[in-house]
């Protein structure tokens, strides 16, 4: 540990799961207990998921079968303009698949050591590792957990005479467990369906194959190898190390799902036990010294390359207990920037398997609160908001990969259930690509009939061109999303009353009233045509980036001046609906109608101050609590418009201890305020990482922005934020600025190239003037304050 890192501190082991200490290397996650006697690590890998790779197809064929389609499709549409909402419900409810898939729980590894105490707790923010420090019968014993993404492994050192016991069991159904002097290896069927909690219907909510599959085996392999100094004993159950001073566990695992993800050939049972065992032999051969030293540098090297302080500089341990209380607002910032970067950097590395997922990568339920999947109304986009502004470009392409899983998918799901072209994607997703609306033809329209799914994703390869220049990614990954995205699009629109339109269309889980009774089908909803005209916009800017002659530019063209326009409704909001009707609840916790603000930069208080004004009014009337995810959103909403002072107060609100039971859900209409756990995780409750995604990006977007081609040093800073520094945020353009206040002003900055066009003029804002200059790769200009 260095003297200025961040180090979160517990005095006690951890009760239950939401006081452990998460890890992670992208693909294997644990959740780390702690504290003498018997204690757990809880194992987690990114690509056990129930489900098959044939799912989304098989589900497609089914809703075929059904009936539901392009002539149904015209049928809802008329329904829809003639006010006959209730045929309309009931025809798009034929639309709907089963559910997504669910991210699993893998293993427990229970160590158990002997009676003692407890005298410090820690995870390091910097470096990722879980410490602790213990007395053991006696004897002065260090526990050290770390997540190795250069070695792709789990690492446990244990150093001081102690014995130790080595349990490893699954909730998963196990086929395969042994135990020798040399570790010990466990193989489990996964389930090839299930069904989530608000699915209570279904027979079997976690079915498992009867038989072998004809073109996968849902199989995981766990291998644990140890070195130590102690005598090794073992059972069929467990193994034993007495008299030990120190002992290294390095934990491997390989599954089918994660053939699938890379594109592999399928292989056997014995062949993914043969894999996990040769990862984990090849790392506990180069011994703790050596893949602690080489797992700090690969973390401090991703993470190092931005770094917030608000206030002092805090060296030594700092309790989670001080951040939950609120005392020092200063410290509880600077914590959750870098917590929310450390989470991501943990759950989410290129190569390692599927993206961040509502749990990032740590889950220990069977049935997850909405199956710990991808909900993409939002949240999916919120888990990578913090990625490219807080340096961690390279976390972003997982999400990538997926898009590409999905462009595959929901091409089928385009031209099959909308006789579109391009692909679709609606609000859940899973690591087979799910494409399909869900809702097992019951499900609420308001929530799972949304097609704009992929056209909010795409913007997310947009966003990683933008702020790396890089055009290559540009032309060949970014654009074929963005191309097939806007072909969809345009085959969606339809003529309206001389502009086009989408229909049906919703404004995700919100309602409308008409004649008293709630509604959610319409057409052409404020969010919908936000997020087409940016695909269209961002479409146009690749062709001429990249060179690109297409003709699906000259229907861009045509189409993007008929899209509507951001309307205002009567009281003074932006309005939701394509017609000024009243909310069922006005206080709703989804923010969709100013996706046009946040992310997307539509709207600005420059360049168009009455929609901004609008904008306000809408945050005003929907007020400030809900659950992380709203406030994270929020948060950022009115930093984007130079409101730091209310920004501020949300995330004071945000970042209090949950006041009630973490294990009991609130309602998902937010009328129950959420707050964080013991671990500092956010909840709704239940548990859902987005907010502690979200925080690091709004609280960057307070301190920095660049969107509409220009850097805004300080647009938000909050008066009791005095003083700080902000080291490599990244701004849009390749570019990187250093920035330092004291009472309350600007005080030092500097911008540097890290790569994109040199000859792309870089434009700052700051106290008040502007400046205009190029800067060569590599180059830094120190700007006078």
């Amino acid at each position: 540990m260095r003297h200025d890192d961040l180090v979160l501190s517990w005095p006690r082991p951890a009760g239950e799961w939401i006081e452990a200490a998460p890890v992670g290397n992208g693909r294997l996650g644990a959740m780390v207990f702690g504290g003498p006697g018997r204690t757990r690590l809880q194992i987690n890998d990114s690509t056990v998921w129930s489900g098959t790779p044939h799912g989304p197809a098989d589900s497609l064929a089914d809703v075929l079968a059904t009936g539901a389609g392009p002539a149904r499709l015209d049928e809802v549409r008329r329904a829809i303009r003639a006010g006959d909402y209730r045929t309309a419900d009931l025809l798009l409810m034929s639309f709907e698949g089963p559910y997504s898939q669910e991210f699993l729980p893998f293993a427990d590894l229970w160590l158990t050591l002997g009676e003692g105490s407890l005298h410090t707790r820690t995870l390091n923010l910097d470096n990722g590792v879980a410490h602790e420090f213990l007395t053991v019968d006696g004897h002065e014993v260090e526990r050290s957990v770390w997540a190795s993404h250069p070695a792709g492994v789990l690492c446990v050192s244990i150093t001081g005479r102690t014995d130790v016991k080595l349990e490893l069991d699954s909730p998963l159904h196990t086929v395969h467990k042994l135990f020798r002097s040399n570790g010990f290896e466990l193989g489990v069927e996964i389930p090839v369906d299930g069904a989530p909690q608000h699915e209570p219907e279904v027979k079997e909510p976690l079915r498992y194959a009867v038989g072998a599959l004809d073109d996968y085996d849902p199989f995981g392999a766990l291998v644990v190898r140890i070195d130590t100094d102690g005598h090794v004993s073992t059972t069929a159950s467990k193994l034993t190390v007495t008299g030990s001073t120190r002992t290294l566990l390095v934990l491997a695992t390989s599954t089918a799902a994660r053939d699938f993800w890379d594109g592999r050939a399928p292989r056997t049972r014995t062949e993914h036990l043969n894999a996990a065992a040769e990862a984990a032999s090849v790392a506990l051969a180069k011994g703790a010294e050596t893949l602690l030293r080489e797992h700090d540098a690969d973390l401090r090297a991703l993470l190092g390359g931005t770094s917030l302080r608000i206030g002092r500089q805090v060296n030594g341990p700092i309790a989670a207990e001080d951040v939950l209380s609120g005392r020092d607002e200063q410290l509880t910032a600077t914590v959750m920037f870098q917590y929310g970067r450390y989470l991501l950097a943990s759950s989410s590395r290129p190569g390692s398997g599927p993206p961040a997922n509502l749990q990032g990568v740590w889950n220990d339920e069977l049935r997850p609160a909405w199956s710990s999947n991808y909900t993409v109304n939002i949240n999916t986009q919120m888990n990578y908001w913090p990625a490219e502004v807080t340096g961690l470009a390279e976390c972003h392409l997982p999400l990538i990969d997926l898009l590409d899983k999905l462009a595959a998918n929901g091409s089928e799901v385009a031209q099959h259930l909308y006789g579109a072209r391009g692909w679709v994607t609606h609000h859940n997703t899973d690591m087979w690509g799910w494409a399909l609306p869900v809702g097992m033809g019951h499900g609420a329209p308001s929530w799972a009939i949304w097609q704009m799914g992929g056209a909010w994703l795409v913007h997310h390869a947009w966003d990683h061109y933008e702020f790396t220049g890089d055009i290559d990614f540009l032309r060949d990954r970014a654009w074929p999303l963005l191309r097939g995205c806007a072909e969809f699009c345009l085959d969606w629109l339809v003529e309206g009353d001389g502009w086009l339109d989408t229909i049906p269309s919703t404004s995700p889980e919100n309602w409308f009233l008409v004649d008293g009774t709630p509604q959610s089908l319409s057409w052409s909803s404020t969010m919908d045509i936000a997020l087409i005209r940016s695909v269209f916009t961002r479409c146009l800017d690749t062709a001429r980036l990249a060179g690109l002659d297409d003709p699906v530019l000259a229907e861009i063209e045509k189409a993007l001046p008929r899209l509507r326009p951001i309307a205002v409704a009567e009281g003074g909001w932006i309005q939701e609906w394509v017609e000024d009707v009243p909310e069922e609840d006005p206080k709703h916790r989804h923010m969709s109608p100013l996706v046009s603000v946040y992310p997307l930069g539509q709207i600005d208080s420059e360049a168009t101050p009455e929609l901004a004004e609008a904008a306000v009014n809408l945050m005003d009337r929907r007020g400030n609590g809900a659950m992380g995810w709203s406030w994270a959103w929020k948060i950022a909403l009115r930093a984007r418009l130079g409101d730091g002072e209310t920004a501020r107060s949300l995330l004071l609100e945000a970042t209090r201890p949950l006041g009630f039971d973490w294990d009991v859900n609130a309602p998902t209409d937010g009328s129950q305020w959420g707050g964080l756990l013991p671990n500092l995780f956010s909840s709704h409750p239940p548990f859902q990482i987005d907010g502690n995604y979200g925080f690091p990006a709004g609280i960057a977007e307070m301190l920095v922005q660049s969107h509409n081609d220009v850097i805004r040093v300080l647009p938000a800073l909050p008066a009791s934020w005095p003083s700080g520094a902000l080291t490599g945020v990244r701004c849009r353009g390749g570019v990187a600025a250093d920035i330092t206040w004291r009472d309350g002003s600007l005080a030092a900055l500097s911008i540097r190239r890290l790569s994109g066009d040199p000859l792309r003029t870089v434009k700052v804002a700051f106290l008040g003037r502007r400046e205009e200059f190029t800067l060569a790769v590599g180059e830094e200009r120190r700007l006078a304050c």
